[in-house]
């Protein structure tokens, strides 16, 4: 098992490049990829160029740059600049965010996330292999012919030479269909809150196509010391906001994920509470054992014995989703 750091995307009121001496101790201590993500605010490119410029082992993987804030093309070229400009070391990840964060900041419509995901890889990866560009489906059409299309649109191949046509595609996913999708199409897949003994049972099915070499870089939450209780309470509002506030309910993919596992109870109270503004009253909500199935917390010792299910899983690598100089160094001694 590889270990990669998930930086995510700076909290409101913190600057990213605060967490660039992290990314640099993760390449210091031999880990094999740091992430940088987007929501509504920092973007991914910008953290991940920057850490590319002060780094020079590290993998660079966008966890992840969505879908819906840039054409196809646009990915494509930004893809290429970036696995050039960092000598080969970007990972693409990509992914659809909720309806929410589609329509109510992009300005896009949700419409059919899995058709539009398909087309979006069929065009990124025809024009990191610098065909022509020419895309006619349900979700792209490119050049685009529209019936307020000028008519001279013209189909291009990218200008820049990748330096690997084959830049490794992961997809952010959580649902069933989702899952299988990134299984039949990408090189890898990023999932979160993953439950290590209910992965088969939550994931098994829908990665039956994946192929041999096919990458799982999942998100889990680090925090070492000795206090569990404090080391859980501390990850109980991340949780409640994921499976209570992320996204309206009933398309809440995390509440959703939650329920999967056998929390359901828990979810819909999480979810009714977070949702009717009751913020603290979700987060007291949030189970013990659900913030231990999907994190590692607790003294070296505990988290050694709990890396056992990870290590049954088809997980490739264990991205970090801490900023705790000292879970890196405690991963690192265990893992590596």
């Amino acid at each position: 098992m590889k270990l990669g750091l998930n930086l995510g995307y700076a909290p409101p009121g913190t600057n990213p490049a605060e967490l660039v001496p992290l990314a640099r101790e993760a390449e210091r201590l031999g880990f094999d990829s740091v992430w940088a993500a987007e929501s509504w605010g920092t973007d991914a490119v910008t953290v991940l160029a920057w850490i590319a410029a002060v780094t020079e082992r590290i993998k660079v993987g966008s966890a992840i740059m969505q879908i819906p804030g840039r054409t196809p093309a646009n990915t494509a070229m930004t893809a290429a600049t970036l696995d050039l400009m960092s000598g080969g070391r970007f990972l693409l990840g990509l992914g659809t965010s909720g309806p929410q964060v589609v329509e109510g900041w992009h300005g896009e419509p949700w419409g059919k996330p899995l058709g539009k995901t398909r087309e979006y890889i069929e065009i990124v990866r025809a024009a990191l292999r610098r065909d022509v560009v020419e895309h006619h489906g349900e979700h792209y059409r490119i050049p685009y012919d529209g019936p307020d299309a000028t008519g001279l649109g013209k189909p291009l191949k990218l200008m820049v030479r990748p330096r690997r046509a084959d830049i490794p595609i992961y997809l952010a996913a959580i649902g069933p269909k989702n899952v299988a999708l990134a299984a039949e199409i990408a090189d890898g897949w990023l999932p979160i809150f993953v439950d290590p003994e209910r992965f088969d049972q939550a994931f098994g099915e829908s990665l039956a196509g994946a192929r041999d070499g096919f990458e799982i870089a999942a998100t889990v939450n680090v925090l070492v010391g000795d206090d569990v209780q404090a080391l859980r309470d501390a990850l109980k509002p991340h949780l409640a906001l994921y499976v209570g506030g992320m996204g309206a309910k009933g398309k809440n993919f995390y509440n959703a994920l939650a329920r999967r596992y056998g929390w359901e109870d828990a979810a819909e109270q999480i979810q009714e509470l977070y949702l009717s503004g009751h913020q603290r009253e979700a987060i007291a909500a949030v189970p013990d054992e659900l913030v231990d199935a999907v994190a590692l917390v607790g003294p070296k010792e505990r988290i050694r014995d709990r890396l056992d299910a990870w290590r049954e899983t088809p997980v490739t690598t264990l991205l970090l989703g801490a900023a705790q100089p000292e879970a890196l160094q405690v991963l690192a001694e265990l893992v590596l």
